[in-house]
């Protein structure tokens, strides 16, 4: 290409020759999604460079993953004209890789001796630290432990101030917050002992040598005299100060950002200090890149109207949206956006995957479709549908379900007991002894899950130990529907059926569908995007019970759609099973989005003719029932669902039934548990005083 500065500019949009023209000084660029923020920052440094602003060799730019400093070099690499303006001289890098360089470099000459070795997981030194400060602590546990430790580092909270700072943040470690800040305290100090540093220590003790020696910081400050920083609304307290150190007192920093893509608030982000830039420098030049190449238009104008929002009470209060300038597609159109509500999550996983296979047989190649989902243990359903669909799936950012180490474990623990196992004495299938034998092993499965970490209550919160929850209850219920589709099912014909699974899963796949996370998928795009699982309760997800944290599920979802060139498809179940209840509601992040969706909530508000109204339940007896049922499951060692589901101990409170028969008629009661629970339940129907009046009349009349 032409190496003249206006060659540089010849092929921006308006908005992002903006960008480039502005050489000197503070800029932000607010870039929405598809914009084309690296083309803009990218030729800005080139320009910067042909025009004799900086030397390449004083431009540092940091992004926040190898693969984007990769990105950014290589758009640089194919500025640079025939006659070479050195812009491979620009130094791209990670803030951790660029604090890393600096550390090695000064430490010998500023704190003495060989600098210290970068510890690759904290998990070993947490291990031992919690043993030293005397806090038990499993695998799942250390892990999130880790994650407080990195959000305290980050925000530079001391060990000693955790559990005050923690708990004035709704923090929720694995363990009590006073105990939580004893074993960060052991960490730090085993960690000093073994002369070992972590990725928030290498930034802490850079920009700590460079505002402690000025001979270091004039050496920095020398080498890198023009900053960019993408991904600006990511950046941590941390990661600003190191910032900040590096440029001194200079102000020719380029920060780029989108404050609707912040989904990493709970590790210490914000983009409080992208949003707040232009305070900060009021002389700062502010762009908005809005013209997004990347989707069509009926892409574009679903994730504009998910931004927009709508005005409302969340679960933690108000709803709000984003706000800012909506994208402006630039693509010829597409199809529509597609709203599908599905009656159950096998029909919506056997559908996802059906379309896929539409979508490969029009030409989309596989590695141009994705699922994404909120939680990694709802990728096994998906996985599933798609070996028996014959389409090729790759897990990305996640282990395939049975490969998760708690489902390796859990499931050899499986094994062990069915070869263990006596024959069960029950008859053929369809038999009530069958029948009988089924439930038992429904009971077992959890008796041997629940030794392992699966409770009654999910841990709180996000994390490791929560992840690992999911997977042993996405695997106990995938046994309890087993055992619901075969009812003479034993234990061994449990593992069996496990075991079909993981070996159709991992068929070998040169390519094929990605099925990730929401998270996960950041900085990617597909053309086909299916989005599944929109309900209230997983997005957004249960445990978002602030203003803040429901904001921050939109956005995710907001990253979802936006990774969608050509067609999102969002979806969501009204039941778990086929036949099951069906009382999920779509998320209340696509009100204003579907069509009809005005309707179809004012549909879902008036009682259903084919279900027994749960309102009718006596309360007193749901109270009673639940007390027995934690009774009877803490004897057992054993989740509760495993006892009864909440629908169904809501149905008997409804119904009041007075006989084994009455009992039978009530759904989810198999005979198994009629053997086993009949005679208890009817005695507490009979113990529990019905209500007075008009709801007593309506009460017996079900029984």
């Amino acid at each position: 290409m032409d190496d003249g500065p206006e060659a540089v500019l010849a092929a921006l949009d308006p908005e992002q020759r903006e960008v480039a023209l502005a050489t000197r000084g503070p800029v932000c660029v607010i870039a929405g999604a598809g914009t084309g923020k690296t083309r803009a920052i990218a030729h800005r440094v080139a320009y910067a460079v042909r025009t004799g602003v900086v030397n390449p060799g004083h431009v540092l730019a940091v992004t926040f993953t190898t693969r984007a400093a990769g990105e950014l070099r290589g758009r640089l690499r194919q500025l640079d004209g025939p006659g070479g303006s050195g812009l491979g001289q620009v130094a791209a890098r990670t803030f951790h890789s660029a604090a890393l360089a600096q550390l090695v470099h000064f430490w010998p000459v500023t704190i003495g001796g060989r600098p210290p070795a970068v510890l690759d997981s904290k998990v070993s030194l947490l291990a031992e630290a919690a043993r030293a400060a005397r806090v038990p602590a499993t695998g799942a546990e250390l892990r999130d432990l880790a994650t407080e430790v990195e959000w305290a580092k980050v925000l530079q909270v001391r060990p000693e101030d955790y559990a005050a700072v923690a708990a004035s943040q709704g923090r929720t470690p694995p363990v009590a917050h006073e105990a939580a800040g004893r074993v960060f305290a052991a960490y730090e100090n085993v960690r000093r002992d073994r002369h070992l540093v972590d990725f928030e220590s290498v930034l802490e003790l850079t920009a700590a040598i460079l505002a402690g020696h000025p001979a270091a910081a004039a050496e920095v400050r020398d080498r890198y005299r023009y900053f960019v920083v993408d991904e600006f609304q990511d950046v941590n307290p941390l990661q600003k100060l190191l910032l900040e150190v590096w440029a001194g007192d200079r102000d020719d920093v380029c920060v780029v950002g989108d404050p609707r893509q912040t989904i990493y608030s709970f590790t210490g982000a914000t983009s409080g200090y992208l949003t707040g830039f232009a305070a900060e420098y009021p002389d700062a030049t502010v762009v908005k890149l809005v013209r997004n190449y990347r989707s069509t238009p009926e892409v574009v104008d679903c994730a504009n109207r998910l931004a927009q929002g709508r005005a409302g009470r969340g679960r933690g209060g108000a709803d709000r949206g984003e706000g800012g300038p909506p994208l402006v597609a630039q693509r010829a159109s597409g199809p529509p956006a597609e709203f599908t509500e599905y009656d159950d999550e096998p029909a919506e996983a056997a559908a996802v995957a059906a379309k896929a296979r539409q979508w490969m047989d029009a030409g989309v190649p596989p590695r141009d479709m994705a699922v994404l989902v909120r939680i990694n243990a709802q990728t096994e359903r998906f996985e599933r549908a798609f070996a028996d669909a014959g389409v090729p799936c790759q897990v990305r950012g996640a282990a395939r379900f049975f490969d998760r180490a708690e489902v390796r474990q859990a499931t050899g623990l499986l094994r062990a007991a069915a070869r263990s196992a006596r024959p069960q004495a029950s008859g053929e299938p369809g038999e009530p002894g069958a029948a009988a034998g089924a439930g038992e092993t429904v009971a077992e499965v959890g008796h041997i899950l629940a030794g392992i970490g699966l409770s009654i209550q999910p841990p709180s919160g996000r994390g490791a130990a929560r992840d690992r929850w999911e997977s042993l209850a996405a695997l106990a219920q995938l046994a309890e529907d087993h055992c619901a589709a075969s009812p003479g099912a034993s234990l061994a014909d449990v593992v069996a059926e496990l075991a079909r699974r993981a070996a159709a899963d991992r068929a070998p796949q040169v390519e094929g569908v990605t099925v990730a996370s929401l998270h996960a998928a950041k900085g990617l795009e597909w053309d086909v995007v299916f989005l599944p699982g929109l309900t209230e309760g997983n997005l957004p997800i249960v445990h978002a019970d602030s203003d803040e944290a429901v904001a921050e599920e939109r956005r995710l979802l907001y990253v979802g759609v936006t990774r969608a060139r050509q067609q999102v498809l969002l979806s969501w179940p009204l039941a778990r099973l086929p036949g099951g209840r069906r009382n999920r509601t779509p998320s209340r992040f696509l009100d204003g989005l579907r069509p009809g969706w005005r309707e179809a909530r004012a549909a879902r508000a008036k009682p259903a003719a084919s279900h027994y109204q749960f309102a009718d339940a006596d309360p007193a007896l749901v109270e009673a029932l639940r007390e027995w049922r934690r009774g009877v499951a803490r004897d057992a060692g054993v989740p509760a669902y495993v006892v009864f589901g909440d629908e169904t101990l809501r149905n008997i409170a409804a119904q009041r039934p007075g006989s084994i028969a009455g009992l039978a008629r009530i759904p989810g009661l198999g005979p198994g548990r009629l053997d086993r629970y009949g005679a208890a339940v009817l005695a507490l129907c009979a113990a529990t005083p019905p209500r007075t009046g008009a709801d007593e009349k309506k009460a017996g009349s079900r029984a």
